[in-house]
């Protein structure tokens, strides 16, 4: 199993990442929303800089908001500062799409962005479309210290759909997807793997990654003490932003998770101030950062512990021995606050002792 760490991208980032990397942490994720976080390339070039192995990944770049070769030429540069330790994560869009009241792209878009990015990213010429228009592009400058397209950038899809699901089987080198159990993650990896078959691909050593966040219990600590749902709250909270955007990510929930959103969308929804064509600027307010007045209610254990790593060190490591049993090959751990301490926490009680 790998460990990582990820972000609501962020300039000083790579600060917690100097030390995750000499703490077992081999990953980093940021994630790429524009309306709520950093610029998620200025983020991973100060990154880049300040670090000397952990591998640097978008989570996720989305087709509307970048045209492909910007994100090509912006995950090359990336590679250019850090060599050989550059993934480019992509996706049809959560929080991307979401903070501006629009619904996820095409699949067929995705399809083609994916093919357009990674011919670039192999030095090929492309027929790129503008409208009507179409023209035969490549970069000019491949060998003069811009960009780096020598050392290979895999191209993981971010799907938690069956539609996406098979389109990664089909196209991506690698997938990424949220926490569940075991049982539903095989279910959905036998979608992936449906999609590689129909496209005639081997999934041999095909990572598949787990977003996530946790906390190590303390003795005699509730999963609901004030220090978890500080840490645990901002992520776990998201699980009902996913169901009230009626989103895929939201798909795999388990059925208590839905009782509690109903309480929720009831009592907290329904008291929003902002007018309903504009309520999603509201519910993604704190969105992976801070919770706002009054969602902390919502923050109960069964949130807890279904949409997070949280438990004692031993709970945790059997919980990841059963994922990694069911195919899961990394875990990215979303870093809310205090990250220091998180990352020292599970080197500590998780990792050293895995």
């Amino acid at each position: 199993m790998e460990f990582a760490i990820s972000y609501p991208a962020r300039p000083d980032a790579w600060k917690d990442l100097v030390i995750a990397e000499d703490h077992g942490f081999t990953h980093c994720w940021f994630y790429d929303s524009q309306m709520i976080y950093s610029d998620v390339y200025v983020c991973m070039a100060l990154a880049a800089e300040h670090t000397k192995k952990i591998k640097l990944a978008t989570g996720v770049a989305i087709p509307s908001n970048r045209i492909a070769p910007v994100t090509a030429h912006s995950i090359a540069t990336i590679n250019q500062l850090a060599p050989g330790r550059v993934i480019l994560g992509v996706s049809t869009g959560f929080t991307g799409r979401n903070t501006m009241g629009l619904p996820p792209v095409p699949l067929s878009m995705m399809r083609e962005y994916i093919a357009m990015c990674r011919a670039l990213l192999r030095g090929e010429e492309v027929l790129y479309r503008e409208g009507s228009r179409e023209r035969w592009i490549r970069f000019l400058h491949q060998n003069h210290g811009y960009i780096n397209l020598k050392d290979p950038i895999p191209i993981y899809l971010a799907a938690n759909g069956p539609k996406a699901l098979a389109l990664t089987g089909e196209v991506a080198d690698g997938w990424l997807t949220t926490l569940s159990d075991p049982e539903t993650f095989k279910k959905n990896w036998s979608k992936v793997a449906e999609g590689a078959q129909k496209a005639g691909r081997e999934l041999k050593d095909f990572p598949a990654v787990v977003l996530s966040t946790g906390c190590v219990l303390r003795p005699g600590e509730s999963p609901t003490s004030p220090r978890v749902v500080e840490r645990i709250g901002p992520f776990a909270v998201v699980a009902l932003h996913a169901l009230w955007e009626q989103s895929a990510v939201a798909g795999d929930l388990p059925a208590p998770l839905r009782k509690l959103y109903e309480r929720y969308d009831k009592e907290y929804v329904a008291m929003l101030k902002t007018p309903p064509d504009r309520r999603y600027l509201e519910i993604h307010e704190g969105h992976l950062i801070y919770l706002k007045p009054g969602e902390e209610r919502y923050v109960d254990e069964t949130l807890i512990r279904g949409f997070s790593l949280t438990g004692t060190g031993e709970e945790i490591i059997a919980r990841l021995k059963a994922l990694e049993a069911a195919g899961v090959q990394q875990v990215a751990l979303q870093v809310v606050n205090d990250g220091r301490a998180m990352i020292e926490e599970f080197s500590r009680e998780v990792i050293a002792k895995y």
